[in-house]
């Protein structure tokens, strides 16, 4: 999980007093923030400003946690959303707003302007290094943003992990449930843990599977697979074998990630649209494709799937209750 050197979330960055100790003066580093050749993550500590204005908001983030790690008076660990760039995991639906810190010393954390320190216990296991980084390791870190984030949120996070091979359900029970470590209870931490699953590949597909349960739609198979005779065809993203359908969500994501040598974007969705047709010969079964503003009109895309269902039942001759 260590990101490489020249992942932009290790931009380098140096603190005030260690500028100063070179040769710089306040002066000078005021005249570099003015023209732009220095940038401020955090106050005492600064970067390359023509590298930081080509960051995205989770690429900042990752570096503002690190200069509050570097600039923490006491013994601390990067801990919740502020773990998860360094475990290269999703940011999706978290407030970045603050960076955590999670005091070593068991000592009452404090808030400051952009940093929120938290008191926990943290046992064997619990701390990881990365990128000469203490953090929060993958089982902690998803427990801790549990309690802070919504469920879809948290959920991204679990299927990232467990996908990845980083942790299992069984490490994430156990943590959560010994009598021994007292782990704040909570609803949300209860309903991600039942609904994580390790067949789920993206932020987009978890997203879409807790879109399916909230729904109350039957509950579909991910990465269900689809043979030609001893041949793999694909694996659909979430199947309804029962309904004759399946899902598939559309992100940049998949595409760049399936994009051979050479490739452009276009040529990936037009080999996908063949591989569709194939499947659909195959099963006989229909596919709806959702992308990232469908996800933002839960209730209209509930109507596309019910009806689309409804679609294929006249096709087979039966009801929608009895598909």
């Amino acid at each position: 999980m260590t990101l490489s050197a020249d992942d932009v979330r290790l931009l380098p960055l140096s603190l005030r007093r260690e500028l100063i100790a070179a040769g710089h003066t306040d002066r000078s580093l005021a005249r570099g923030l003015r023209t732009g050749a220095l940038a401020r993550p955090r106050r005492g500590a600064y970067v390359d400003g023509h590298m930081w204005a080509g960051l995205t908001d989770e690429e900042r983030y990752a570096v503002r946690a690190r200069a509050a790690y570097r600039q923490a008076g006491t013994d601390v660990v990067l801990s919740h959303a502020s773990a998860l760039p360094f475990l290269d995991a999703p940011l999706w639906g978290h407030d970045l707003a603050d960076v955590h810190l999670t005091r070593r010393d068991g000592r009452t954390g404090r808030r400051e302007a952009g940093i929120r320190q938290h008191r926990g216990r943290l046992v064997d296991g619990d701390i990881v290094e990365a990128n000469g980084l203490l953090v929060s390791s993958p089982v902690r870190a998803t427990l801790e943003v549990a309690t802070l984030v919504s469920v879809e949120a948290s959920l991204a996070v679990a299927n990232h992990f467990l996908h990845r091979g980083a942790l299992t359900i069984e490490q994430l029970h156990g943590r959560y449930e010994s009598p021994l470590l007292h782990w704040p209870a909570s609803l949300g931490t209860t309903l991600m843990l039942r609904l994580a699953d390790p067949r789920i590949e993206s932020v987009g597909e978890s997203r879409t599977a807790y879109f399916l349960w909230r729904s109350c739609l039957p509950k579909p198979v991910p990465q269900f697979e689809v043979f030609d005779g001893h041949v793999l065809v694909g694996r659909l993203d979430f199947a309804f074998p029962d309904l004759g359908i399946w899902l598939e969500f559309d992100g940049r994501v998949k595409y760049e990630r399936f994009r051979r040598p050479g490739e452009a974007i276009v040529d990936v969705v037009l080999r996908e649209k063949r591989r569709q047709d194939r499947i659909e010969e195959i099963t006989g079964w229909r596919c709806l494709r959702i992308v990232w503003a469908d996800l933002a009109r839960p209730a209209a895309l509930e109507r596309r799937i019910l009806q689309l269902v409804d679609d294929v039942a006249r096709t087979r001759g039966v009801r929608r209750d009895q598909a």
